[in-house]
């Protein structure tokens, strides 16, 4: 089992900036890809960005070039640097990490993102 705890969140102006840490802990040694993930009121959850053990980043296109995803497999930290941001990024951003050989994805609790313009 792994428990995620993100912070962070907060009210920020539009075209501010806010950073999103999660800390992994529990059975974290097999701990591939770690991701963000948002879901804004009456919409479905969708990926923000994510990294691979190996560094590799995928990102959405609405993010490209705005956000930065990174982590400190020491410290068991995913996280999310997030610049220019627009009313259209207020929404709960979760964390979510996925394990080599388990088939469950484990999520945190969500951190609330509120971009006022």
């Amino acid at each position: 089992q792994v428990q995620l705890v993100e912070s962070g969140g907060g009210l920020v102006q539009a075209g501010g900036s806010l950073r999103l840490s999660c800390e992994a802990s529990g059975s974290t040694l097999s701990i591939n890809i770690m991701g963000w993930y948002r879901q804004a009121p009456g919409k479905q959850r969708e990926l923000v960005a994510s990294i691979a053990g190996g560094g590799r980043t995928n990102y959405a296109d609405s993010a490209k070039g705005r956000f930065i995803i990174s982590r400190n497999n020491e410290k068991n930290m995913v996280y999310l640097q997030m610049t220019s941001l627009k009313p259209e990024d207020t929404a709960v951003y979760y964390c979510k990490v996925i394990r080599d050989g388990d088939p469950k994805d484990y999520w945190g609790q969500g951190t609330q993102v509120t971009v006022s313009s």
